[in-house]
């Protein structure tokens, strides 16, 4: 019922004995509300229940489901009095209210509707999205958004399970700044109190908030035992900062910091570490690095990404995970781009700090300071334009400097071009010129090199329809032949700066220049064959089968070499590959390159993967290269018993008999924890390993404690998923 005077309450009073000689009738009764203003209106309180009686001229008593609705608000109970002047509410009965994601309930309320203050004793509540629930002894009601709880428990841990919680002697939910405050917070794990704040607050939304985050611990043999207790600086909503000090018991006190900014058009990171005289090395270990990206508009940006440490031994001896430790060359690097109408240039400037390990030292990349290029693709009828240009001013300490100018011009016509069928000519010119000057030991004079380059791709596309076992299946049957034809230009006495030979795959096999880079353009009159043929389920379209083949045939041996004299057999290496979804469960991908000139097969690999649900996961993986590679890789996540799960890598050269990462974990998952621990070894150079030990506890929605292993499973195990973010079927929580 709407109640606004006191000559509305007088109506209800008339209207009383027909409600209730209408609820003795064999029919149901209508309670829906007609005509009246939307629940919405300010001030507006509508109460419904099985029996409404006025007492005393402006008190309202109702009883047998009783509801009151007002603004969003929705107060339920067996028995409530409403005082329409005072707009004071009393219930008892099973009472509750229900605000937006919140419900309270409680045995009584006392509330006032208009200055919306009030208390009830002892309740329980629910509170967000993740179904967090708690209980007081008391709630005060400080307005329709500020809640006040004393000697408040909490935990999002579902009804009957109090695996872990947290006690306060005050919980204070403010929802117009969406900010919660605890007191005197207690936290208790399997009834075990093991951390203790005398205040601490968080936000009820997905809002940052500063404030401490979970302490890390680990332990590694090169550090011995650590600790990290990271600080989350909330600055802005569009910047942040997290200050992390980590103690190395070996080394000393790491100071950790990072920082954030975004804004419409740039954002980025900076990150600061110092570790001031490590104990074991008596250096000063440091490590900087900043990302900037912007968008400077009307199509331009720039970009600078940036990293510098204090010492070659920095990561291998400070990174807790693989992914640190296999940095070489840290990349230091500022461009400017444009792109629009066609065309697309850069400008950058880059250089490399080479992170040298003395038992296996590796080559200074040039710097390029600056490269500039130039790009540009048009359509034209059926052809199609491309241009790239480039120029390059290389800078090296001991090696060759020099200027290099690209200009590469192609066009290409499709002479056929249908679903079933095409064939594409393309005519190409590189040309380079060379400038050299400082470390010319050789005196090399400044030259030009001008290549055309001609090469023709063509292919079929069959189709078929069939069925096996009951389903529905596309094959298709693809010959390609590609040719391509490079005269040959002598090019021995060029400088190399950036150019490598290509390794031999199905993606190179079918591109002109059998070099990477722009110093050397391969001399070629050559054809490539391919046939590939795939098994498409028309269901969804899923490849569950891929079988390829391609070879290439030289008709002229080609002279342009580096390092090694070019083969000067007329057939290349075989290329095989075997992959797809073979079923719901299996994944293949394997590769074959076989040498049929001297009957010996040069490289192989394959990997398998076994999934047959969230949660079981096995990757089976083998590598191996003529005379210098022979690896195998097993990883997985299984569950072992009741909620434990086991998660491993081993990864085993046995070409060195060496065991390149070995890796071996529990996970116990329970509803609202999780428990993991991970012990790591794995190889940070020639003759050095690091162990690292991880130990976590998750408290879900609240707090991790521990050191983090996360990152390392799901670099060492490809396809691991946390097993408390898995889709649950379990219901809706309540309070009981």
């Amino acid at each position: 019922m709407l109640f606004r005077s006191r000559p509305l309450a007088l109506f209800l009073l008339f209207t009383l004995p027909c409600l209730a000689v209408a609820e003795t009738l064999p029919l149901k009764l209508d309670r829906t509300f007609k005509r009246l203003p939307p629940q919405s209106e300010p001030g507006v309180a509508f109460i419904s229940a099985d029996r409404l009686e006025a007492r005393q001229g402006d008190q309202m008593e109702a009883s047998g489901n009783v509801e009151l609705r007002q603004e969003g608000r929705v107060v339920k109970a067996d028995h409530l009095l409403y005082e329409q002047e005072k707009q004071d509410v009393f219930a008892d009965g099973n009472v509750s209210i229900v605000q937006g994601e919140t419900v309270m309930r409680g045995p009584k309320l006392k509330m006032n509707l208009d200055l919306d203050v009030g208390e009830m004793a002892q309740p329980e509540f629910i509170i967000g999205e993740n179904n967090a629930r708690g209980t007081a002894a008391v709630m005060n009601m400080e307005g329709r958004q500020h809640q006040i709880f004393r000697s408040a428990v909490y935990t999002t841990c579902p009804a009957g399970n109090d695996d872990w919680l947290i006690r306060m002697s005050t919980l204070e939910l403010d929802r117009d700044r969406q900010v919660g405050v605890a007191y005197n917070a207690r936290v208790e794990f399997k009834s075990v109190p093991f951390l203790y704040t005398p205040w601490m607050d968080f936000a009820l939304n997905d809002d940052k908030r500063s404030g401490f985050l979970g302490p890390t611990f680990g332990s590694t043999n090169s550090g011995g035992s650590e600790i990290t207790l990271p600080y989350f600086w909330n600055i802005a909503p569009n910047f942040d900062a997290t200050i992390a000090p980590r103690y190395i018991s070996k080394r000393g006190t790491q100071l950790n910091n990072e920082f954030r900014y975004l804004q419409p058009r740039y954002r980025g990171e900076i990150h600061a570490d110092v570790l001031a005289r490590d104990r074991v090395s008596d250096l000063d270990r440091s490590h900087f690095g900043i990302t900037h990206l912007h968008d400077l508009g009307s199509g331009f940006a720039a970009s600078v990404d940036a990293n510098v440490v204090s010492d070659d031994a920095y990561y291998r001896d400070l990174a807790g995970a693989i992914s640190g430790t296999s940095q070489a060359n840290l990349l230091r690097e500022g461009v400017v781009t444009y792109a629009g109408y066609g065309w697309d240039a850069a400008a950058r400037v880059q250089r490399y700090q080479t992170l040298q390990d003395p038992l296996a030292p590796v080559a200074i990349p040039y710097r390029r300071q600056p490269q500039l290029t130039l790009n540009a693709s048009r359509q034209v009828a059926d052809s199609t334009l491309n241009f790239t240009s480039e120029y390059v001013d290389y800078r090296h300490p001991t090696l060759v400097n020099g200027q290099r100018v690209v200009l590469n011009p192609s066009i290409s016509y499709a002479l056929l071009n249908e679903p079933g069928y095409f064939l594409t000519p393309k005519l190409g010119l590189h040309y380079s010129s060379y400038v050299l000057d400082a470390n010319n030991t050789t005196n090399v004079p400044n030259t030009q090199r001008t290549v055309p380059i001609f090469s023709v791709d063509s292919g079929l596309i069959f189709e078929r329809n069939d069925s096996f076992l009951g389903n529905a299946y596309m094959q298709t049957l693809e010959p390609r032949a590609f040719y391509v034809r490079i005269p040959y230009r002598d090019q021995s006495f060029l400088p190399n700066f950036d150019s490598a030979l290509a390794p031999f795959s199905f993606s190179q096999i079918f591109t002109e220049n059998r070099f990477l880079g722009s110093d050397r353009v391969g001399d070629a009159d050559m054809v490539t064959l391919a046939l590939t043929s795939r098994v498409i389920d028309e269901d969804d379209g899923t490849e569950r089968l891929r079988v390829a083949v391609a070879e290439r045939f030289t008709l002229k041996t080609p002279q342009v070499n580096l390092g090694a004299i070019a083969d000067s057999n007329s057939r290349s290496d075989i290329l095989l590959m075997l992959g797809g979804r073979m079923t719901r469960a299996w994944y293949l991908d394997s590769q074959l390159q076989y040498n049929p000139n001297q009957s010996h097969t040069q490289t192989y690999s394959a990997a398998a993967r076994y999934n047959p649900e969230a949660g079981k996961l096995l990757n089976l993986g083998y590598r191996y290269t003529r005379d210098s590679l022979r690896q195998m890789d097993l990883s997985g996540q299984w569950p072992l018993f009741g909620r434990w799960h086991g998660v491993g890598r081993f990864n085993y050269s046995l070409h060195d008999n060496r065991v390149l990462e070995a890796l071996g974990g529990l996970e116990y998952n329970a509803a609202c924890w999780s428990v993991r621990f991970v012990v790591q070894s794995f190889a940070t150079a020639t003759n050095e390993r690091t162990t690292g030990i991880f130990a976590q506890l998750e408290l879900s929605d609240l707090v991790r404690i521990g050191s983090d292993p996360l990152e390392a499973l799901k670099i060492s195990v490809p396809g691991y998923i946390k097993l408390n973010e898995l889709p649950s079927d379990k219901p809706e929580q309540g309070l009981h």
